[in-house]
């Protein structure tokens, strides 16, 4: 991916942190690279180099800055909207996929030879899938190594190093510090909440509009597997290593974040799943502008910027949600719901794995899998027949892995089989395109609230009429729903 070396040096002297995560700046003369923000001295123009990517930055053998520590930075947006095979790609290399699979099992995922998913990654990234996996991993255990009491050799291989030494040796060369060295910088604090907890901050670019990301989860909040209170937003994760339980927390800057992992394996994947719930790497100036452009949205936006749109850590369960509230009310459909968990009821995420902290979220876990909802009696499914068998249709496809509701996934394709699956029609799949797969620029014209909400600020509310004007609204159509829902 090209940079324009101007823009991006402009962007490092006035220290503009909305730029972080959406390129490295490399100091030759120091051997370092920073996010733009870094509030060290502006460095000489001959002594700066750009790259796409930390892992681009690593490979050209720059260690990471101990002041402004840009592998904590924001994501880039574009990996985050992006529905193209490198997009998919980023989504799944963040969840841990490398990792566990392989370069092979990514390639696998994403449906093509590896070779020319390396070629296309280094095109646009700088970095092929395991220099990018790798860079992943040192973040991971440094997060691991400075939160929590766990041994080195154990932070080694949660954080998905193949060997101890592999682990020191990308530590110090992305830190330019031991392993032991980071430890002690940390100035001997210890992790609270007790085995299996990691507290940490999750960064995003500013402005964040807190309260109505609260509000629009709490609205929809399935008692047993998520809460909101306490200015807190709290639930339940099913991992691939294990179950966890993950508070989340919004505050001047960042999100506060405590995770309670069975499977320390399972903290690059949490994070990622994390961020994406709260849409932490979106870039708010973007939408908002775009928003800001239509006298009717202009107000609200002024009112309220930063709004994001709440993303899933569960694509099934997003699916499974959309088809449950067709055609009856949230309120109805939470009932619903409710009294499915309740007939899949499995132990809470916080029991499972023995501890009993008084400050944890208590009896919380996951949304039930594809196979839990399949085994599920028909007394469990509180809804017509029709609506039950396409819920079980769908846990069939996922099951199967005819359909993949993942961040990773291919949302045409995505769209395309729900939309053939009996029962399931264009609102229900725009929803979860939406929301389970990130898409950013879907209107649900046909949606009740988007209509009422479309009428409280003057604009027209007859679908075909309001489809034809949301044109303007491109290509953030999806943040328009979540600002007319809140009109409504």
């Amino acid at each position: 991916m090209e940079l324009d070396f101007e823009r991006c040096y402009r962007a490092v002297d006035s220290r503009d942190q909305r730029f972080d995560g959406w390129f490295y700046t490399g100091v030759t003369s120091t051997g370092i690279y920073c996010r733009p923000s870094c509030p060290a001295t502006t460095p000489k123009r001959q002594n700066v180099r750009f790259f796409p990517s930390a892992a681009a930055a690593q490979g050209a053998g720059l260690r990471a800055c101990r002041r402004c520590r840009p592998d904590a930075a924001p994501g880039s947006p574009q990996w985050d909207v992006r529905a193209d095979v490198v997009g998919r790609a980023m989504r799944l290399i963040a969840d841990g996929v490398v990792d566990r699979d392989g370069v092979p099992g990514l390639a696998a995922r994403l449906g093509y030879t590896e070779r020319h998913l390396h070629r296309m990654l280094r095109a646009e990234l700088g970095a092929g899938p395991l220099a990018l996996a790798r860079a992943q991993r040192a973040q991971t255990a440094r997060i691991l190594i400075e939160t929590t009491g766990l041994g080195l050799a154990e932070v080694a291989f949660a954080a998905g190093f193949g060997s101890v030494r592999q682990f020191n040796d990308t530590v110090r060369e992305v830190y330019g510090a031991t392993p032991s060295e980071l430890r002690v910088s940390r100035g001997g604090r210890r992790a609270v909440g007790g085995a299996g907890t990691i507290t940490l901050r999750l960064a995003y670019r500013p402005p964040l509009h807190a309260g109505a990301l609260l509000d629009f989860l709490a609205l929809r909040a399935l008692p047993g597997v998520e809460e909101v209170r306490d200015g807190a937003y709290h639930r339940g994760l099913r991992l691939p290593h294990g179950p966890g339980t993950v508070s989340l927390a919004p505050a001047d800057g960042h999100v506060a974040a405590t995770l309670r992992l069975a499977d320390m394996r399972d903290l690059a994947p949490a994070v990622a799943r994390c961020r994406r719930l709260l849409d932490l790497d979106a870039d708010p100036a973007a939408v908002d502008a775009t928003l800001a452009a239509d006298p009717a949205l202009a107000p609200a936006v002024a009112a309220e910027p930063g709004v994001r749109l709440p993303h899933a850590v569960d694509g099934f369960e997003m699916a499974v949600r959309a088809i449950t509230t067709q055609q009856i009310s949230l309120r109805s459909a939470r009932t619903t719901l409710t009294h499915l968990l309740a007939a899949t009821a499995a132990p809470p995420a916080d029991e499972a794995d023995g501890d009993s902290a008084d400050d944890r979220p208590r009896g919380l876990r996951a949304f039930p899998s594809p196979e839990e909802v399949l085994g599920a009696a028909d007394s469990a499914f509180r809804m017509p027949g029709a609506r039950r068998e396409t819920i079980r249709a769908v846990a069939r496809a996922v099951a199967d892995g005819d359909l993949d509701l993942a961040p990773g996934g291919d949302r045409e394709d995505a769209v395309r089989r729900l939309t053939a699956l009996p029962g399931v029609g264009p609102w229900t799949a725009g929803y979860v395109a939406m929301r389970a797969l990130g898409d950013p620029d879907v209107l649900l014209p046909t949606d009740l609230g988007v209509r009422r909400g479309a009428a409280a600020l003057g604009l027209p509310d007859d679908p075909k009429t309001l489809n034809a004007y949301a044109d303007r609204w491109r290509p953030w159509r999806s943040y328009a729903v979540i600002r007319l829902w809140r009109a409504a």
